[in-house]
């Protein structure tokens, strides 16, 4: 299993990224997990506004390059357009703002964050939701893609309908797809609309979300099936889930500040799951746990949660 994956630009999408959507983390605390990731070995930042760490990220990377540790091409940087910045003149600010903040002159890939609109400066609760008008959005990103500040240009939080809309009307095809997925939710359809469009799947929470506000559900590391593959392995159950994602085919991007647990995320190389083993993922019980409940109004664009995955959950 290679250490990346080629997109469908040419470029190479390190297999195992770091995610950092880590919530409510003390200041600094993103910044030094994106130190001492990148010292470890970790060649894929995923970043976003909404995560609201990029001014920090940007002070590490830049002290990575300052020190010599990594030069700007060995990185991939991932970072996503924040719903406030979806109408088509917004977007070039959108990116702006972030490779400021990164202190970047591009970004190696750059998402729509989610098919969800807001109102410029407002906050992304449901009374400030606008239709989405994703091809005008869309044909923004082709431009930005074709200016050279996105080396490659994708979406996140697609459902297949959403995709098939897309690829539609696309002049420049989406390279990547980033959505939750794990061994408790294989998103199976998806991922095969996905290959044969040739657009990479990458995967947010690879390891599940236990106990987030967006969460629903029991983690799946505890799950019977994980636990005895990781045994008869001798890895960790995370490794194995992370380990079963590059066999699917997609990048993963755990997230962690911890930095045994961040070079125990990078221990999938050099080993994989036999056949008869990754045959057994198939009867672990799916359940999506980032259902994105807060999207849902009375009033609001989304009157359930069905209808923000198009009925695909």
């Amino acid at each position: 299993m290679a250490e990346f994956f080629v997109l469908n630009t040419g470029a190479r999408i390190p297999s195992v990224g770091l995610g950092t959507a880590t919530g409510k983390a003390e200041p600094g605390v993103v910044g030094g997990a994106v130190y001492a990731a990148v010292k470890a070995g970790y060649r894929h930042i995923d970043c976003a506004p909404a995560y609201r760490n990029e001014k920090e990220i940007g002070l590490a990377l830049k002290k990575l390059f300052d020190e010599g540790v990594v030069k700007r091409e060995d990185l991939f940087i991932t970072s996503k357009l924040w719903s406030g910045n979806q109408a088509p003149e917004d977007v070039p600010e959108g990116i702006d703002t972030t490779l400021e903040d990164l202190q970047l002159e591009y970004l190696d890939l750059f998402l729509i964050h989610t098919p969800i609109r807001s109102k410029k400066g407002a906050t992304p609760t449901p009374e400030n939701f606008l239709p989405v008008d994703i091809p005008a959005t869309w044909g923004a990103m082709e431009k930005l893609y074709h200016s050279g500040k996105a080396r490659a240009i994708g979406v996140s939080n697609f459902s297949c309908k959403r995709m098939e809309d897309l690829l539609a009307i696309a002049s420049v095809p989406p390279a990547v797809n980033q959505v939750e997925s794990h061994p408790g939710w294989q998103q199976m359809k998806l991922r095969e609309l996905c290959k044969s469009k040739g657009v990479h799947l990458s995967a947010y929470s690879p390891l599940g979300k236990p106990g987030s506000p967006a969460s629903m559900g029991k983690g799946f590391l505890d799950n019977p099936i994980i636990v005895s593959v990781a045994e008869e392995l001798q890895k960790t159950p995370a490794q194995v889930a992370l380990r079963w994602g590059l066999q699917m085919g997609h990048s993963v991007l755990p997230k962690s500040t911890n930095e045994a647990r961040m070079k125990e995320n990078l221990g999938v190389f050099g080993w994989s799951i036999p056949e008869d083993l990754m045959a057994k993922f198939s009867e672990i019980q799916q359940v999506k746990t980032l259902r994105a409940e807060f999207v849902v109004h009375p009033q609001g664009i989304y009157k359930t949660v069905e209808e923000f995955w198009d009925g695909e959950i």
